[in-house]
């Protein structure tokens, strides 16, 4: 066959598959059904018509759907990266994380427990060996979600469900092509079934997998920025990640392809939002929408058209296994829902999953393309042998036809009848607060429009009439749910946080945040949704508080800076906090004004004064947060605020060229001119250079006590002395170390503690010079209040400090007299049995 005939074929195909889109809407069918239905049709169109004596340009024609040069290898390595990729492109990460524990165990261990169970069951009554019924059960394995979530999403199942079903999906399929592998690997070097080995190379070729995604995917995400924020050339890159991943996992590494390019597509999906613009992401979510499309659709019709040769000689003995085959795989399933998730359920390793649910996920487990696409590639490996050959794909086409005809058209009944197509309570009050808010705009907007031109008032009465009947009822219902006030006051900030996802991603849109800065505050606004929706108000609190705290990676840059003193990796993540701390700031403002103009209307006006209050403390907590680096580096936050300011601007005057030009009132070639113009006063993206400040000879400069010296003087005092970097709620000094270091603090505060009584120091003064002085232990915790640029002198140095600069040692003496003497009013002050010491 030429290539003009396979292409007319595939163009034939996908004018059916395009046809068979709006038929299954109205038939009420999942897509899938419909085209493995007209599949099959395809497939024994070319027998019928040679039965009844049809000849001529239709039966070849007919012949050449059946006749096209595909094999097993064209689907596996042309479709399925298309297909897996963009499943993990379009999955809910943070929420699957969620429910990691049922997933894995759906889609791992279950795929374990449903490959022995059928493998154990067809043993004694096939007469098969043990490894050909075990990959057979590896073949039936994996599951189709495109007609279950096809149903889910048309009749409103529970979001869960769907994810669950979503989430499962993901590994099902990775899990089951790596045990269909090994299995077969065993057959083709006839070797018996080897646990150990088996558990081995699953585990090796799965996590390897793995990681080579996430790597891959990392460093396609380090090159976007190169792309300029071109979507094409961004979506270029996407697909040749997802074959070239496929490619080098499969032939030179000898991992799994599948889980490669799992990872690859949900490391992009985790971490590409941040460094993609909005708008890219959307043409780029939309362009791969569009291709697992096509190669879901052709694919089953494709595979389904194999179903009549697979099936050819069906016989009572092959219905009674089949029968088998159906029961251990829903036995399975079973066991998995009924018995094995409940103890993860009991160890609150994840949150409760209701019984219906679990009815309709056995229920749902439906088989599709990949089954047929795997019994196919059993067919092709001539060491099976044709009598195990035909066992695999008869029972797995068998299968996949009973789940698909029997399961798939009564899925939506069983939903339906378990009442998992209706709304939660809260979201039942959300969606009527949102049409009463939606309908009253439009009942305002009528009327307006009527007056406008002059439409009587009959006529504005009688298309208002339903909406008004209707805000009527949502009252009714509304009043009826009693939902309590810590209920709506959570759907409230579960909301707001979602409206702060928003935010981040437009920031970056606006150019006006790092890429890691909207990493970070795409993840606090999910930490944020995760308290609101666990624990309501103090939930969403807490989750506020955190997202306030150091970054582990700041943590490690300041460990690396104490130990080995390199300030390099500090300095890049004091920038990032800055900037996060600046860009939360912003957000908050926002959810302020938000909350303001749109919440009342939605949430009601109580629940919109508590929400308001939340905001308002949470705005306090970041300004306090941004104001201890802004004492510290005012001009560092002055520069990056300007930045923020100039390029909000030019934003702005690139969305008013393009409103221009959308309404008609300027020509391309301007509207090309303007955009060139501001393109050539484009700010750089990259952050200010940050100076972490800790010059030693500046610092001295700073210093009260050393304010009498001259220029040399002040230089051999540098070389004495050596700069730190402290950071807020750092313990510089513990009560009873020993310790050979004076403090100087050029620039901060920091707080004295003993028992019963605190002592705030600040710039300009110093501390640890009595363990100096008297040679005893420290007698108090030295505690940064703020970030701190400190100077520190070792006990080597001191005296030649105190020798040479005699003002300095005369005004040390004092201070350390005096606190001497506080200590020992302090010592007489306690009860007896108690030291000074803390």
């Amino acid at each position: 066959m030429n290539t003009a005939f396979i292409l007319l074929v595939i163009a034939a195909l996908l004018v059916i598959v395009g046809l068979c889109q709006p038929v299954a809407a109205r038939l009420r069918l999942p897509p899938p059904v419909l085209l493995g239905a007209v599949g099959v049709v395809l497939g024994i169109l070319p027998s019928v018509m040679a039965r009844l004596g049809w000849s001529g340009p239709l039966d070849a024609f007919a012949d050449l759907f059946v006749d096209l040069p595909f094999t097993s290898q064209t689907y596996i390595y042309v479709f399925l990266p298309l297909l897996v990729f963009q499943a993990g492109l379009e999955t809910d990460v943070r929420a699957m994380i969620r429910d990691a524990a049922p997933i894995l165990l759906l889609a791992v261990i279950a795929t374990v427990v449903t490959t022995a169970a059928i493998g154990l069951a067809l043993w004694p009554v096939s007469g098969r060996a043990l490894v050909v019924c075990l990959m057979l059960g590896a073949v039936v394995a994996t599951t189709d979600p495109a007609a279950v979530i096809a149903i889910f999403r048309d009749v409103g199942a529970p979001s869960r469900l769907l994810r669950l079903v979503e989430g499962e999906a993901l590994l099902n399929d990775a899990a089951a092509i790596v045990m269909f592998t090994v299995l077969l690997g065993m057959i083709i070097a006839g070797r018996e079934p080897d646990v150990m080995g088996g558990v081995v190379d699953f585990f090796v070729s799965f996590l390897g997998g793995g990681v080579f995604g996430v790597v891959a995917a990392r460093i396609v995400l380090v090159a976007v920025p190169w792309m300029r924020d071109d979507r094409l050339a961004e979506v270029t890159l996407s697909v040749a990640l997802a074959y070239a991943v496929f490619l080098a996992a499969e032939g030179s590494l000898h991992v799994s392809g599948v889980v490669a390019v799992l990872a690859a597509g949900l490391t992009l999906n985790a971490l590409g939002r941040s460094r993609i613009t909005p708008y890219n992401w959307s043409f780029l979510s939309d362009l791969w929408d569009q291709l697992a499309f096509w190669a879901r659709s052709l694919i089953f019709v494709l595979a389904s058209i194999l179903v009549p040769k697979l099936l050819g000689d069906l016989g009572l003995q092959d219905l009674l296994l089949l029968g088998v085959l159906i029961a251990a795989a829903f036995g399975a399933r079973l066991l998995v829902l009924f018995v094995l998730l409940p103890p993860l359920e009991q160890f609150k390793l994840t949150q409760p999953i209701d019984g219906a649910y679990k009815i309709v996920m056995t229920w749902g487990g439906l088989r599709g393309a990949l089954t047929l696409v795997l019994a196919l590639a059993a067919t092709e490996h001539a060491a099976l042998g044709a009598a195990n050959q035909r066992f695999v794909a008869t029972l797995a086409t068998g299968f996949v036809l009973f789940t698909l005809f029997v399961n798939g058209t009564t899925l939506r009944a069983m939903i339906s009848l378990l009442g998992l197509n209706r709304l939660s309570p809260r979201n039942q009050v959300l969606r009527d607060r949102v049409l009463a808010l939606a309908y009253s705009e439009v009942t305002d907007m009528v009327r307006t429009l009527a007056g406008d031109h002059g439409v009587g008032e009959a006529a504005v009465e009688q298309v208002i009439k339903p909406y008004r009947k209707w805000i009527a009822a949502a009252d009714a219902r509304d009043a009826a749910e009693r939902l309590s006030e810590r209920d709506r006051l959570a759907v409230a900030l579960v909301a707001l946080a979602n409206q702060e996802r928003v935010l981040a991603l437009n920031a970056r849109a606006d150019r006006i945040a790092s890429p890691g800065t909207v990493q970070v505050l795409l993840h606090n606004a999910d930490t944020l949704v995760e308290g609101a929706r666990g624990d309501g108000r103090f939930g969403y609190r807490r989750a506020a508080r955190a997202t306030l705290r150091l970054q582990p990676s700041f943590h490690l840059a300041y460990w690396v800076y104490r130990h080995f003193g390199t300030p390099y990796f500090l300095v890049a993540r004091l920038a990032d906090r800055v900037e996060l701390l600046l860009l939360s700031r912003l957000l908050v403002d926002r959810l302020l004004l938000f909350n303001e103009q749109h919440f009342s209307a939605i949430a009601g006006k109580r629940i919109a004064r508590l929400t308001k209050e939340i905001l308002d403390r949470r705005h306090e907590r970041v300004r306090d947060a941004l104001d201890v680096v802004r004492r510290q580096y005012p001009d560092y936050v002055a520069a990056l605020e300007e930045r923020f300011l100039r390029q909000s601007a030019l934003r702005q005057e690139i969305s008013r060229y393009q409103a221009l030009y959308d309404e008609g009132l300027i020509p391309r070639e301007l509207l090309d001119d303007l955009l060139r113009s501001a393109a050539s006063q484009h700010i750089r993206e990259l952050r200010p250079r940050f100076d972490l400040g800790l010059n030693t000879r500046r610092l001295v400069e700073r210093l009260d006590l050393l304010a009498g010296l001259d220029e040399q003087h002040l230089d051999r005092v540098a070389r004495l002395l050596r700069p730190r970097f402290t950071v807020p709620e750092e313990m510089i000094i513990r009560t009873g170390e020993s310790s050979s270091d004076c403090f100087f603090i050029a620039s901060g505060a920091v707080e004295v503690r003993r028992p019963g009584q605190r002592i705030r120091l600040g710039s300009g003064e110093f501390f640890g010079e009595l363990a100096l002085l008297t040679g005893q232990p420290r007698q108090a915790d030295v505690v940064a209040l703020t970030y701190c640029r400190l100077l520190v002198l070792r006990k080597a140095d001191f005296e030649k400090f105190m020798a040479d600069n005699p003002e300095a040692r005369e005004a040390i003496k004092r201070v350390a007299d005096s606190r001497l003497e506080m200590n020992r009013e302090r010592q007489t002050q306690l009860p007896a049995g108690l030291s000074s010491r803390a």
